[in-house]
């Protein structure tokens, strides 16, 4: 059995990495082929000699079975919307490859070599976002990537829209032929709520990673206690995510000399004849229980991973090909309710962390709430010059968004196909909406990392001198993109230069 992990999503899909076909995994193919076509001779086999769906009470006469595998390809490339991007449509194609390197869907090699051949040469099939509900497998999605496949319809090349055809013509492609089942083969399944998923996560775990460094860069510059992140206090709360997000924030500020200890309080001798104390004993709720807020959205990142990579490796389309059993089972693994599931589950946390990044940005803006820096971070006159005053706006506005868009997508089913489809999944429907909850939180992300930037340059240089490597590291990575900010200058472009950054650099603490 072929096994893929969301390591090697990230090499296909993200780096590009060619695509090795193994011969062993083509005579597994070649032989749950020869034995589905040997087998269904002389029974009725769903999708090979019936039809579809409701109509799969009507037999097809023999000499029309190769015309309704193409007819099912073509009469449901009916997406709508944006086409999904390089990275994702890749993603998709390796989630659909690998569950047929299973060998149980009883497809031609012929499919196999094509969606090798795309991968390698970099052919990016047109998949719309919008169409699939998520139970008979993304029935329109694939659609679109086996009509791209046998040569029809438009692909990605270089980033151009063109003809599939004149793509393949180009390179002296051959359209694929297809064979038996192949048609429902290639639609029939979950591959393109998952590979979106795939790559989502892919993400979030970086953007995760960005949370727990601009927070602990936040406590540095403040100058927060560090009990709150300390192994003692975190050790009594029992969740694997609490200890590492806390155990991280650890590692973030070693070396650093403005994180203070619960020990100068304890050891003042003065503190306990004063009435009222300059500076807060304990911080805000947004900088003081980092590890309670983002470790379920660890906890939530891992399970994602480990249902999203199951759906990776499964055969998910139906019916399945069993020749060691020597039968064909008819079933529902198409069914998209883990992916579906797990998206809605993984938008919500990503939501709570654009909440949290958007109220530590908040005590940044109000010298009312940190006591330390000007007003909106405002470097220049104060009246004259605005600061960060605009671009919280934006922050705060896109945190709303997601807000709006964290209900639940998997409760959501509505019944379709004459009633045949009476409950589905809606999970590449999930899947996209948790695609843009994820770039929205990056762009909230974008926005706090510089105004953590423009606080270090607003202390003064012992302090800035005291933070520690990682922090300064940090600094000077954004400083490369957004400078430094005096005068009054529109910040668009250089929050979509920190987005992309922070976006597509893989950052591990």
């Amino acid at each position: 059995m072929n096994r893929i992990s969301l390591a090697q999503i990230e090499q296909y899909a993200l780096e590009k990495k060619e695509f090795i076909l193994e011969d062993s995994a083509l005579r597994k193919i070649s032989e749950s082929y020869q034995f589905l076509t040997t087998f269904s001779k002389d029974k009725i086999i769903y999708g090979i000699n019936t039809g579809f769906g409701p109509m799969a009470q009507y037999r097809i006469e023999s000499d029309k079975l190769n015309h309704l595998q193409y007819n099912l390809i073509r009469s449901h490339s009916s997406g709508i919307g944006r086409a999904l991007d390089e990275t994702y449509a890749r993603s998709v194609m390796v989630a659909r490859l690998n569950a047929f390197l299973q060998g149980n869907s009883g497809v031609s090699t012929g499919v196999i070599r094509q969606l090798v051949i795309f991968l390698n040469e970099g052919i990016v099939p047109e998949i719309l976002e919008h169409g699939s509900v998520g139970a008979s497998g993304d029935l329109v999605q694939l659609s679109h990537l086996g009509l791209n496949l046998i040569g029809e319809g438009y692909v990605y090349q270089n980033g151009v829209r063109t003809k599939a055809s004149d793509v393949l013509d180009q390179k002296g492609i051959k359209p694929l032929r297809l064979e038996l089942r192949d048609g429902l083969g290639l639609i029939n399944g979950t591959s393109c709520m998952t590979g979106i998923a795939a790559v989502n996560l892919i993400y979030a775990k970086r953007l995760l990673q960005w949370a727990v460094a601009a927070s602990a860069m936040l406590n540095e510059v403040i100058e927060a206690f560090d009990d709150s992140f300390s192994r003692e206090l975190n050790a009594v709360k029992h969740h694997r995510g609490q200890q590492t997000i806390a155990q991280q924030m650890r590692n973030f500020v070693a070396g650093s000399r403005m994180i203070r200890s619960r020990e100068e309080l304890f050891r003042d001798d003065t503190a306990m004849q004063r009435k009222e104390f300059d500076r807060k004993i304990q911080e805000y709720y947004s900088i003081r229980c980092v590890p309670q807020i983002l470790g379920p959205v660890l906890d939530t990142l891992l399970y994602a991973q480990e249902v999203i990579e199951n759906e990776l490796n499964s055969t998910n389309d139906n019916p399945i090909v069993s020749p060691e059993e020597n039968n064909v089972f008819h079933g529902g693994n198409f069914h998209g309710d883990y992916i579906s599931l797990e998206m809605d589950k993984v938008k919500i946390v990503l939501t709570k962390l654009s909440m949290l990044m958007e109220r530590q940005l908040n005590f940044l803006m109000n010298s009312k709430l940190n006591g330390k820096f000007p007003p909106f971070l405002n470097a220049g006159t104060w009246g004259l010059n605005f600061g960060f005053q605009g671009v919280q706006f934006t922050a705060t506005s896109t945190t709303a968004e997601n807000q709006s868009l964290s209900t639940s997508v998997y409760v959501h089913s509505i019944p379709n196909n004459n009633d045949n489809q009476d409950i589905v999944s809606m999970g590449t429907n999930s899947a996209v909406i948790a695609k843009q909850v994820l770039d929205n939180t990056f762009q909230v992300m974008s926005i706090h990392i510089m105004a953590i930037c423009q606080a270090v340059d607003l202390l003064d240089t012992e302090e800035r001198e005291r933070l520690s490597p990682n922090c300064k590291s940090i600094y000077n990575q954004i400083r490369r993109l957004a400078p430094f900010v005096i005068e009054d200058v529109p910040q668009s472009d250089n929050i979509a230069a920190v987005f992309e950054y922070i976006k597509e650099t893989p950052f591990t603490l």
